[in-house]
């Protein structure tokens, strides 16, 4: 479905003219997590609740949608699907797609009416309005009463307690499809009433295969760039995503360039990248600059693995001092600047410790 909205639409995870999780018919890849929701419907036992889990960008919220817009496209029970195929043209994919349907509740970040940001986190409020679906009188063969939660880390602590409550006493014919992309950190009693379904990244030819997939107005990219944006993915296509933008391509390929030069580090262009990571709407390249660091990293890990654990040890422990500053950084709000130094002089010390 082609994504038509208005500018003060937003959600989280949003792309520019790719369509959201909701609005797309297929999935490509994860045949067994599908066929393990297909059996649950099949056996007639169907759980109440499933938690999603897996890394961002993967298809996690494409699945869930996929199993309710069928649902609600076969509300009689007993019905059993051999796949969640459902044809675009079928009222209950306009009622998914708009989120317009009356057994379906989206559990999400938005932008309140009068706000000009979007929350940070899913309040106990919203949480008791959407979950007021489940406290009403079912009638005879109304199908399932579905609860999207996208994701439960936006889930505040009274928020998630709410949801807890529900899906400790579900009423019949309730299911819970709670997405995560950090499932261990979430309360231990809302995994415990919840079935484990555990996604994996995607290969770099179905991350491909998915972006080649949006339909206009998205611009399909050059076969080498998407190549190239697949091959660093990690097997997400927000990811890949993310490597199809100029800005983003570009520091990468900076990033890349003074990692490969570590035996004599380039301190003038380190320092220019260390200024340009600085900035308060640099959040993205930041990441995308640790990323980067870290698959550096790994493969240099793997380059030198008949080594030996103890020439390695050094290269191990700056990963971890990095990522523990860049934690930090993110809690307290701090200059992003020594970081990014600190980060290029210990991993040059580590190569050398190892060499």
């Amino acid at each position: 479905m082609r994504p038509e909205r208005l500018p003060e639409d937003v959600e989280p995870g949003d792309l520019p003219h790719i369509p959201r999780p909701r609005e797309q018919a297929g999935l490509v890849g994860h045949t067994e997590a599908e066929a393990a929701l297909v059996a649950g419907i099949a056996s007639g036992r169907l759980h109440h609740a499933w938690l999603i889990g897996g890394p961002r960008g993967i298809g996690k919220a494409t699945l869930a949608y996929r199993m309710a817009r069928w649902l609600i496209a076969n509300p009689e029970p007993g019905a059993v699907p051999r796949t969640f195929d459902v044809d675009p043209g079928h009222p209950a994919a306009r009622h998914v797609a708009a989120l317009s349907h009356s057994n379906l509740v989206s559990l999400r970040r938005t932008r309140p009416p009068t706000a000009k940001t979007m929350a940070t986190k899913i309040s106990v409020d919203a949480t008791r309005d959407a979950l007021g679906l489940f406290n009403k009188i079912a009638g005879d063969n109304v199908g399932y009463r579905i609860c999207i939660v996208d994701s439960a880390e936006d889930l505040n602590a009274n928020s998630a307690n709410a949801l807890l409550k529900m899906v400790e006493e579900p009423p019949p014919r309730s299911l819970f499809l709670i997405v995560s992309h950090a499932p261990g950190r979430l309360l231990p009693t809302i995994r415990s009433r919840c079935r484990a379904l555990t996604l994996r990244p995607l290969p770099e030819a179905e991350v491909a295969r998915v972006v080649a997939g949006f339909p206009p107005p998205f611009v399909q990219p050059e076969a080498e760039a998407l190549a190239r944006a697949a091959a660093l993915s990690e097997g997400s296509v927000a990811q890949a995503m993310a490597m199809l933008d100029p800005a983003t391509a570009n520091l990468v390929a900076e990033v890349e360039t003074l990692l490969a030069r570590l035996d004599h580090p380039d301190w003038r262009r380190i320092l220019a990248l260390a200024e340009k990571l600085s900035g308060r709407d640099s959040d993205d390249l930041f990441a995308a600059s640790l990323d980067t660091v870290f698959r550096f990293v790994s493969a240099e890990l793997d380059r030198r693995a008949h080594e030996g654990p103890s020439r390695l040890a050094a290269l191990v422990e700056v990963c971890d001092k990095i990522a523990r500053a860049a934690r930090e950084a993110a809690t307290y709000n701090l200059d992003r600047r020594p970081l990014v130094l600190s980060l290029f002089g210990d991993l040059a010390g580590a190569l050398r410790a190892a060499a």
